[in-house]
């Protein structure tokens, strides 16, 4: 049981969002795919108008979805992640918000692949740490259930294994379920806070405590608080679209 806190300076964070967060808000390899899916079935300008329609994603993201990607990015670049099924392809209804995890994927250590869960919140309160980390939906209760609940882990395990019989990363998730089905304790949860107020360790100090006490002898948790500069969050939404539509931040 860990915890740590990063800055992020205004120059990493444009880089950011102009490119991986952007690519994983609007969820750009499976825009990929299906556009490969659909290759040869356009043979008139109105069908060609129809497709562009069905491809494009022109909704503005919450603030709290784009720092949910900024987590997913750091994980999948500084911690050895990876999450191949991003939640917004199980939405019935564009914008609408699943249960589960926020992130369900692997983490690999150089030698296997575990399963990796991630909990994330996105919050510019003053307090430390922020309202969202509390309650029945906050991330200290998230992240007590992924610790303590062989039912919520299960429930992920299979979520991510009825998308993985076909897919490229098939073998990574029997690697990861071999060792699940030794022992259910053996994965990765990663609590992150986004934040942009001043650091300050009480965000983390108390949850890396009482998290640490009565885990799972192979159960490793982190949790991470990734600041930003003052005042970031509320534009985090508008600066992805724009980046996204300019090839660059404004």
């Amino acid at each position: 049981m860990t915890g740590v806190g990063l800055g992020v300076s205004r120059e990493r964070l444009d880089d950011a969002l102009a490119g991986p967060v952007a690519a994983v808000v609007f969820d750009d390899a499976g825009t990929d795919e299906i556009a490969a899916l659909l290759d040869g079935l356009v043979d008139t300008d109105f069908a060609r108008e129809n497709m562009d329609r069905l491809l494009a994603d022109t909704r503005v993201p919450e603030d709290w979805r784009v720092g949910e990607g900024l987590a997913e990015c750091f994980l999948v670049e500084c911690r050895n992640c990876i999450f191949p099924w991003p939640g917004g392809r199980d939405e019935r209804k564009r914008g609408s918000s699943l249960p589960g995890a926020d992130l369900v994927g692997f983490h690999h250590d150089g030698l296997v692949d575990r399963f990796a869960f991630g909990e994330v919140k996105t919050s510019g309160a003053a307090s430390y740490p922020p309202g969202n980390a509390y309650g029945r939906h906050g991330l200290k209760k998230q992240l007590e259930d992924l610790r303590d609940s062989v039912q919520v882990r299960d429930g992920l395990v299979l979520y991510l294994g009825h998308r993985a019989a076909n897919a490229s990363w098939r073998d990574r998730y029997r690697s990861a379920a071999a060792l699940y089905l030794q022992d259910s304790g053996d994965v990765r949860i990663f609590g992150l806070l986004v934040r942009d107020v001043p650091p300050h360790e009480d965000d983390l100090r108390a949850r890396v405590d009482r998290l640490g006490r009565g885990c799972p002898g192979r159960t490793v948790i982190e949790l991470i608080a990734i600041y930003l500069p003052a005042g970031s969050i509320p534009t985090l939404a508008a600066r992805v679209v724009a980046a996204r539509g300019s090839g660059g931040m404004p």
